[in-house]
């Protein structure tokens, strides 16, 4: 259950860091609020999975599927550049994140 709720917490992070975007510097409402409350439900699922998994591996998986989600979705919809080694630096961190759970004893 901890996993499922990591999981969730990290694609939170991908909505609120592509939410910042879209805040216009929290000065749209809408966007803000909707950011403001992903970032809330974020922390808390983190802080949930966090009970039973080791910090260093949550913290560590939950900011490896925030930096992957905001840079596909920054390639895909703001069009930032996919370069080759961009593109190969985002699967090195899916790599650690693979690695984090399954060293994490959990």
């Amino acid at each position: 259950m901890a996993w499922t709720l990591l999981v969730l917490a990290g694609l939170l992070e991908v909505g609120w860091a592509i939410g910042l975007k879209y805040t216009e510097g929290f000065s749209r409402p809408l966007p803000t609020a909707l950011t403001l409350m992903s970032m809330v439900a974020s922390l808390a699922l983190l802080g949930l999975a966090t009970k039973t998994l080791p910090i260093g591996t949550a913290y560590g998986v939950w900011v490896g599927i925030g930096a992957v989600g905001a840079g596909i979705l920054g390639i895909v919809l703001f069009h930032e550049p996919a370069t080759a080694a961009r593109m190969g630096f985002m699967a090195l961190m899916l790599v650690a994140i693979i690695g984090l759970k399954v060293t994490s004893g959990h």
